[in-house]
């Protein structure tokens, strides 16, 4: 490279920074394929690292300065910018209910749900920072509704429902604040500039998972040493992440325990599994053993089984179920029987369960046979998804003036900027003013509050929604909504007050006598908490000859022209016409008497009445039933007698004769009637 004359900008320069080691690489893509130049390796020299988590930032500063001098001997210029990943195995996983009371009388929007889900995210949060020995501060980087419930009973979609309560469960992940710090602060101690951040995970898919392929239901796992990180990719995204503390080191522990071997020694020879047939070592006392690998294999296959089961079960947790295919990378997945021992937990074919190398991208990648292996992938990963990808996946945004670091898992939106910045989700949602109970007639009622004005949304001054996209550097104003008015009611707001009916053409209203707490009242009287309401309502026509007081049996009443009995219902603008019998018998006993008169004589009779009449005994009383020159029918029976049917008591039983009767049937002279109520 000495002989060229290179610019900074022409390499790209990847770190990944893991437990024991530091890999760096320098690439730069040269006619659509990525050319990986140089590569330089660095162990730490003391235990600067746990679990992917900077624990001694000096330390790491010493062994990524000795992999950048390497480098920058071989490129003979100083490297000014870098690309890096947060390690997976720090992801924390953390499962949810949140549930609230909501407005029964709304359909649930897409604002509810929205609400109800950052805070759930939010609760998965503040449980996890309550957890942590050293009050640890995290950021999610990707969540997944596994249920929602409105009234506690499951459903798939609660949109435009409606219910008392809705829940929802949340499977949320969250990476630790300090990780970032750390590598950030790394980073600056030697001057070096992040070009661009990502997850570890993130960067191995985008080498041993094709972006076509994600639309697949697939789980990598990254298989170290100390932890065995997974990743779950659905409808072409990262759907889950997850991490379990156990990985080759486990079995190297186990091989150590059965053969008597210093850590170091048991190592080698678990890597030496899958290249020879026969191992050769010494073991701590000093005795030497030639020991096929089968059989070793075999004494150490219930710590393998052990792993498996371990990874099988996690991926079964996070995904719901066996993902389509699953993907090994890292050290650790070069451990024989491992894939089949996963595929036989996880109930798919063996072939689906894979070890990936590098060669998979020798089409897109110069690499050379030694950085082959499915060690190196997340190294080559980070440097391909900084070449290839120019968005960052973490965003600095500010929410109400503070500033937040996101991870972009997927096309961030304003609510994932919410989940971090203590802002109370129900904020978003106007609530309604505080209701009054009252009593009408008897009977509770509760008259509910204004609504009040949705929370306002600004991103760069520019009117949004909880719904948004963001980007990079966006600055998002978030004004909480307001509470509606406590409700306000008139009484003409509650009661139909303007109803009225026509009797003989003169107008009455329906409602009448109408008190609050004992006091006659009108129509813009304000109602407050606790009033006692009463009224009257002509609602049929018993009612209203109580309102008029007459007797229903001497007057003839019709409705719209049509008569009508005492049930008949009164509605708003009914013509009522009221006619006095007595009046009309006058008008017509002339021509009755002439007409009897002559009936007489033809018949030869004298005790022919004025009207002829029929004689019934109706619950064992002697009921006489006029004729008036028409035939009598079931229902004239209560004209005649004393029954309310204005309350229902029960089933109303009409009985004639010892039979079922309808209110048409015709009643004849002797007929035997009962009426009563059955409960």
């Amino acid at each position: 490279m000495s002989d060229k004359v290179m610019k900074n900008h022409d390499f790209v320069f990847a770190l990944d920074i893991g437990t024991r080691s530091i890999v760096g690489i320098l690439g730069r893509k040269e006619n659509s394929k990525i050319n990986i130049e140089n590569i330089a390796v660095e162990f730490h020299e003391k235990r600067a690292m746990y679990n992917g988590q900077i624990h001694d930032i000096d330390g790491v500063v010493e062994s990524v300065k000795k992999v950048k001098t390497s480098l920058e001997k071989e490129l003979g210029y100083t490297l000014e910018h870098v690309s890096i990943a947060a390690a997976g195995r720090s992801l924390k996983t953390k499962k949810v209910t949140v549930e609230r009371e909501i407005d029964s009388t709304k359909n649930i929007n897409k604002d509810i749900i929205n609400s109800l889900e950052i805070e759930g995210l939010q609760k998965a949060q503040n449980e996890l920072e309550k957890e942590s020995e050293d009050s640890t501060k995290y950021f999610c980087v990707g969540h997944t509704i596994m249920n929602y419930y409105i009234d506690d009973s499951f459903i798939t979609n609660p949109l435009d429902h409606k219910a008392n309560k809705m829940k929802i469960e949340i499977l949320a992940t969250f990476l630790p604040q300090i990780v970032v710090d750390s590598l950030y602060s790394v980073m600056s101690k030697l001057n070096l500039e992040i070009r661009y951040m990502t997850l570890e995970p993130i960067a191995a898919i985008e080498v041993a998972i094709p972006q076509n392929a994600r639309l697949l239901n697939l789980a990598l796992v990254d298989i170290g040493a100390g932890t065995s990180d997974i990743a779950i990719t659905k409808d072409g995204t990262i759907v889950a992440y997850s991490m379990i503390s156990k990985a080759g080191d486990h079995i190297t522990e186990e091989i150590s325990k059965k053969y008597l071997l210093d850590f170091d020694s048991a190592e080698k020879l678990k890597v030496n599994l899958c290249k020879q047939k026969v191992q050769k070592f010494t073991d701590i006392v000093g005795i030497s053993h030639e020991i096929d690998t089968e059989d070793i294999l075999n004494q150490i296959k219930p710590s393998i089984k052990e792993l498996a089961k371990l990874i099988a079960s996690n991926i079964v947790e996070q995904n719901g179920s066996g993902p389509s295919a699953v993907f090994l990378i890292g050290g650790g997945s070069q451990i024989p029987y491992l894939n089949l021992f996963i595929a036989e937990e996880l109930k798919i074919a063996k072939e689906r369960v894979v070890v990936k190398g590098l060669d998979i991208i020798k089409n897109t990648t110069d690499i050379s046979d030694s950085i082959a292996g499915p060690e190196y992938i997340t190294p080559v990963g980070i440097l391909t998804k900084s070449i290839n990808n120019i968005d960052l996946d973490f965003i600095e945004i500010y929410v109400n003036d503070r500033q937040f670091k996101l991870f972009k898992t997927k096309k961030l939106k304003v609510k994932d900027a919410l989940v971090l910045a203590d802002l109370n989700p129900r904020t978003l949602i106007p609530k309604r003013g505080k209701s009054i109970n009252i009593t009408i007639n008897e009977e509770k009622i509760e008259l509910h509050g204004k609504y009040g004005e949705p929370a306002q949304i600004y991103i760069n001054e520019t009117i949004s929604n909880i719904e948004s996209d963001i980007k990079n550097g966006d600055i998002i104003k978030i004004i909480p909504s307001r509470e509606g008015d406590t409700g306000n009611y008139l009484i003409k707001n509650i009661l139909p007050l303007e109803n009225e009916i026509f009797v003989n053409y003169k107008s009455i209203p329906q409602i009448y006598d109408l008190t609050i707490n004992g006091q006659k009242v009108d129509s813009n009287f304000n109602i407050s908490e606790g009033d006692n309401v009463k009224y009257q309502k002509i609602y049929n026509v018993k009612s209203l000859c109580k309102y008029i007081d007459i007797l229903y049996k001497d007057h003839i009443i019709k409705i719209n022209g049509e008569v009508a009995i005492l049930e008949s219902k009164i509605k708003n603008n009914d013509k009522i016409d009221i006619e006095n019998k007595s009046d009309l018998e006058g008008q017509e006993k002339v021509k009755d008497k002439e007409i009897i008169k002559e009936e007489k004589n033809k018949i030869g009779f004298d005790d022919i009445k004025d009207y002829e009449t029929i004689v019934v005994k109706c619950n064992n009383e002697t009921v006489e039933i006029p004729k008036k020159n028409r035939d009598i029918i079931f229902v004239d029976i209560f004209d005649f007698i004393e029954f309310d049917r204005s309350e229902v008591k029960g089933k109303l039983m009409l009985i004639l004769n010892g039979e079922d009767a309808n209110y048409t049937d015709l009643l004849n002279n002797g007929d035997e009637i009962k009426i009563y109520w059955e409960n």
